[in-house]
């Protein structure tokens, strides 16, 4: 098979979608398939084997380390040379017109994968005048798939009520040899400042309004011998600086490969307040590391996180029951071990071999839908 992804991220990024993307041009190239990646401008010119196609594009003015890239001149030619079986659509904000223009002018099937709630982003930026807008646009993107891949429950079910069709649930894999409680480090706890007694509570992902990270600076006055260390970067860092001046916090920026892991196993307890999330890559590998979650009660942590088992669920939004349930886990430590060692075992159980090959039989499920569609 040969398969077109367009991507608006892609490394250096850091973030769920490139994981993810990175995984599935391994797992075409170990499994025989060729793969062309559409994607912003990089250093690479070549990915686990697949071509790289460069796209101009200009720093957001709120994240300058992504690039806004708008459809350009070009784009099906290129898919016209590489020929594709279908078109994977990663990106579908900026690339949506481009994606389903590129798709019919080829004949081919089209796939979206709904990665990210920009309706709901509208929201954290001021911009809620323009929620129904970003729904209607994506309908009309998604609605020209053959099939619309969606990472939780909670986007199916948002989607649908929205008048999105053809929606299939492909959830994401986790490294667990990556991420293991085995790289825990003492030295680790020192660099980021912890004494002896303190716990330290973990965040990573982006610094931005929508991650609700707000909540964690709020709560962490209250939380006695605790330390918060946030690993990520984002438009958020200054604000946040600013109101963690002289708190037991430390930022680390973007840590990838064995730092990352190192910072999952060192900590002892996954925080993670965002409430826009269609899945969160990053509770899946705090649970890897045996670390429990606290998350908020929405999107994709629904799915991945058992309450009472794996770690708590707290009202989005809600400071006070984001302490009670942080508090509740600190003050039992036994507990926390247990929930840690259930959502490891949980970890076992999704591999990225098992969810690639689930998007395999999506994709020819897609090339049937398109044959059904054009008759």
């Amino acid at each position: 098979m040969r398969v077109a992804l367009i991507t608006e991220t892609f490394l250096p990024n850091v973030n769920g979608v490139v994981t993810t993307l990175c995984r599935l041009l391994e797992h075409l190239r170990d499994h025989g398939h060729e793969a062309l990646l559409i994607a912003p401008e990089t250093s690479q010119t070549s990915y686990a084997g697949a071509e790289i196609v460069p796209l101009r594009g200009v720093p957001l003015p709120a994240y300058p380390e992504l690039r806004l890239t708008p459809p350009q001149p070009g784009l099906t030619a290129q898919l016209r040379r590489f020929q594709p079986d279908i078109v994977h659509l990663a990106g579908t904000m900026a690339l949506g017109v481009a994606g389903r223009h590129a798709a019919r002018q080829l004949g081919v099937p089209l796939v979206g994968a709904y990665h990210t709630d920009f309706p709901a982003y509208t929201t954290h930026y001021g911009l809620g005048f323009l929620r129904n807008f970003a729904y209607r646009y994506l309908r009309w993107v998604h609605n020209s798939c053959a099939l619309t891949l969606c990472p939780s429950l909670a986007t199916i079910s948002d989607l649908r009520t929205h008048g999105f069709r053809r929606l299939r649930l492909w959830s994401r894999g986790v490294d667990t040899e990556r991420f293991h409680p085995r790289h825990r480090s003492h030295a680790w706890r020192t660099a980021v400042g912890a004494t002896a007694d303190e716990r330290i509570l973990l965040y990573v992902g982006r610094l931005a309004p929508e991650k609700r990270i707000d909540l964690l600076a709020e709560v962490l006055p209250s939380l006695p011998n605790t330390r918060l260390v946030l690993v990520g970067d984002g438009p958020a860092r200054p604000i946040l600086e600013q109101r963690l001046a002289g708190a037991p916090a430390h930022f680390c920026g973007y840590l990838r490969g064995e730092a990352l892991a190192t910072a999952y196993a060192s900590a002892d307890l996954f925080v993670f307040p965002s409430d826009t999330e269609t899945f969160g890559q990053v509770i899946q590998e705090a649970m890897a590391s045996a670390l429990p979650v606290v998350a908020a009660q929405a999107g994709g942590a629904i799915d991945l996180v058992r309450d009472g088992t794996t770690g708590a669920l707290f009202q989005p939004g809600n400071p006070v029951e984001l302490r009670q349930q942080i508090m509740r886990l600190l003050e039992h430590p036994a507990q926390c071990a247990a929930m840690g060692a259930a959502g490891r075992h949980a970890a076992e159980r999704r591999s990225w071999s098992h969810v690639m090959d689930e998007l395999l039989g999506h994709y020819q499920t897609a090339q049937r839908q398109y044959r059904r569609m054009a008759v």
